[in-house]
């Protein structure tokens, strides 16, 4: 009987996986039920090529437990930038770290190898970096509150770049990244190391998932998880910062004291897709991570393009390492006449300067300035308004066209209205006239714009 793990949200900083249960599975149906995993990912194909020897993957976690099983003498231990949040006398738990730990490099145990878990880079070696806290650890919550762990991410990493990692997994998650985040980051890279982070588990009926950190940031691979039906994972984040996908649901996994769990999340697909990265790093050492981020994401089978669910699709590791075998001949940066050296900076560096410009805007000043251009606005339709009725009172009534000049108007050549005036008459023209007498002839009459010294002209 193997223990099921409920998906928990994610706090402030903590592990995108849920609580252990009660009963541990046996070593020999473990490596039996990750069978459908491996064959999605085509690790056999893969591991013709490489198993990841030579490689170190640091994983960034709650801690790893060195002394299971299926991990032994693959674990390296490293700094525990926690301490402090747990009171003394309190060990940590290791189980987040450890599940992860076992999905990229566990190796097994028995004859051959053949029980317990396997991991998709069986021959690499872990750094473990202990940078959160379970969540049923006393000081999960004070860990969590405390300005002094604000910065363990970013510590995490420099110390996991400096101590010789290749790849670095993040199977954790954030609502927001920190500067110092975003420079470690930055400093990882230009060392050639690869990161991987979890997509976040926050993406339950939602058309567009919140952004989780640090996967979310420029040059980390994001990674979303799928079910076996290779379906996006109904709690993974969908956003445009997902790259690749794999699976996460029923995931089997090493735990602390040799027993083994299964859950899901995005942290477990995180974990099999740093697995994936370390084989292509054991294949090619100085490829640049941008060149391994693009040979994950041409590596999947499916032809649908890319969607903020699943990226570019499930990554398959044989594939990967094909592409990279093509990338390999080629150079993230161009070079030669003309081209821009890419040590150089690309603005006149000061000191403290950060090339990540975040624009504030001022929302106060924004509806300050909005209220007073709709005010204007309003004036101005008023002030055409009064023009309007100002203009009608001063026409009044002699606007109507039937009079000039407060007299009766009469058409040339008929007779007025009774209630005219003789003398009074007017053409259309405000000109006094006469009427056509009686059997003048019409074609004697002059044109209403013939001058009286010229003879008359047919109208």
């Amino acid at each position: 009987m193997v223990a099921t793990l409920l998906a928990a949200a994610a706090a402030v900083l903590a592990p995108a996986l849920p609580a252990p249960g009660t009963a541990p599975a046996r070593a020999d149906d473990v490596r039996l039920s990750q069978r459908d995993v491996l064959r999605t990912l085509d690790v056999a194909d893969a591991w013709t090529l490489t198993r990841g020897r030579g490689v170190i993957v640091a994983v960034l976690d709650s801690g790893v437990d060195p002394s299971h099983r299926d991990l032994a003498g693959s674990v390296v231990t490293g700094r525990d930038f926690t301490v402090g949040a747990n009171p003394r006398g309190i060990e940590p738990l290791r189980l987040h770290g450890t599940y992860m730990a076992s999905l990229i490099a566990g190796h097994g145990h028995g004859p051959g190898g053949g029980d317990g878990i396997i991991g998709v880079a069986p021959e690499a070696k872990v750094l473990s970096v202990r940078v959160i806290l379970e969540d049923e650890e006393p000081g999960f919550r004070k860990f969590n509150s405390d300005p002094r762990f604000e910065g363990v991410v970013a510590k995490g990493i420099r110390y996991a770049v400096d101590h010789g990692a290749d790849v670095i997994n993040l199977s954790l998650s954030k609502d927001l990244p920190t500067r110092a985040e975003r420079a470690a980051i930055r400093y990882a890279i230009s060392k050639g190391v690869v990161l991987v982070a979890a997509a976040g588990n926050d993406g339950a009926g939602k058309r567009t998932a919140p952004y989780s950190y640090p996967a979310s940031i420029p040059g980390v691979i994001s990674v979303a998880a799928v079910t076996p039906a290779l379906h996006r994972a109904s709690f993974s984040n969908r956003n445009s910062s997902v790259m690749v996908a794999a699976p996460g649901v029923d995931i089997l996994g090493a735990g602390p004291g040799d027993e083994y769990w299964v859950g899901r999340g995005t942290s477990q697909a995180t974990a099999l897709v740093s697995g994936v990265a370390a084989l292509i790093k054991a294949r090619h050492p100085r490829m640049a991570p941008a060149l391994v981020a693009q040979a994950l994401a041409s590596s999947p089978a499916g032809k649908g393009g890319y969607n903020t669910g699943t990226g570019f699709g499930v990554v398959n590791a044989h594939r990967a390492l094909n592409s990279a075998e093509t990338l390999s001949r080629h150079r993230v940066t161009a070079r030669g006449h003309g081209v821009r050296d890419p040590d150089r900076p690309l603005v006149a560096a000061t000191a403290g300067a950060d090339p990540i410009v975040v624009v504030r805007r001022d929302r106060d000043g924004i509806m300050l300035h909005g209220g007073i251009a709709l005010a204007g606005l309003g004036g101005v339709g008023v002030g055409l308004a009064a023009i309007i009725v100002l203009v009608r009172r001063v026409g009044g009534p002699d606007r109507n066209p039937s009079y000039a000049g407060g007299v009766a108007a009469v058409p040339y050549g008929e007779d007025p209205p009774e209630s005219a005036e003789r003398g009074d008459m007017t053409d259309l023209f405000g000109r006094r006239d006469r009427p056509i007498p009686p059997g003048e002839p019409p074609e004697t009459a002059r044109s209403a714009t013939s001058p009286p010294w010229l003879p008359g002209r047919p109208t």
